[in-house]
């Protein structure tokens, strides 16, 4: 059961850890949670299930990449550290630079202009735009992968691996729910300087990781 718990708090903050930096995808989340509630509730399950699309695959195959290298799992927790310490450090570097970062849930740089639609879209088509928005980040599917193929045998066996990916769902959903409802509540635009703090602490989170990673504690 310890072993359970402690792979479901792993797959929360693993689900942190790509949720926090508010990015593009943020952004229109934030300008969704302030034209209504039932809309910005679908965005936000959108993209949280599109975390947990990610996280499923990474996790079916990462013990299978894993169980392949066998004999070299040094070499692969490290490779898997310096997969995520490279992408904290674009995170981190783009957050003291620009005051926003690098993308962690970002499509493209270009999508914080995309317009919103003129006429008022359903729950369903809502939630379709922003899943597609979300899953074409390669970002979010290299930092799954690393994730779970350092992690390797840990997620081998049913239970392991669906316990990590609810964790991540959660985590991802309640923080996607609260970005919504903060927005909605506020009426106004999340701050450059608000933003740039979600950069620094999701990306600090993923540089955590890696130290993780490389060096396993017990």
């Amino acid at each position: 059961m310890n072993g359970l718990w402690t792979t479901a708090m792993a797959g929360a903050a693993a689900g942190l850890g790509v949720a926090v930096p508010v990015g593009a995808v943020g952004v229109l989340l934030i300008q969704e949670g302030m034209r209504g509630r039932r809309g910005a509730m679908a965005a936000a399950a959108a993209v949280a299930t599109a975390d947990l699309a990610y996280a499923a695959l990474a996790t079916a195959l990462g013990p299978l990449v894993a169980e392949a290298l066998s004999g070299v799992e040094a070499w692969v927790r490290l490779v898997s550290a310096l997969v995520l310490a490279v992408i904290a450090g674009r995170g981190l570097w783009g957050a003291r630079s620009r005051g926003t970062g690098c993308e962690a849930h970002e499509a493209d740089e270009a999508r914080d202009e995309t317009p919103r639609p003129a006429k008022k879209e359903g729950p369903a088509r809502t939630f379709a735009r922003f899943a597609a928005l979300t899953l074409v980040n390669p970002t979010t599917a290299l930092y799954f992968a690393a994730l779970t193929t350092a992690r390797g045998a840990s997620l081998t066996g049913g239970a392991a691996g669906v316990v990590f990916v609810t964790g991540v769902f959660l985590a991802s959903l309640a923080w996607q729910q609260f970005l919504v409802a903060a927005s909605g509540f506020a009426g106004a635009r999340i701050s450059p300087a608000a933003r740039a703090w979600t950069f620094r602490a999701g990306y600090g989170l993923v540089a955590l990781y890696a130290v993780k990673v490389a060096l396993p504690l017990p």
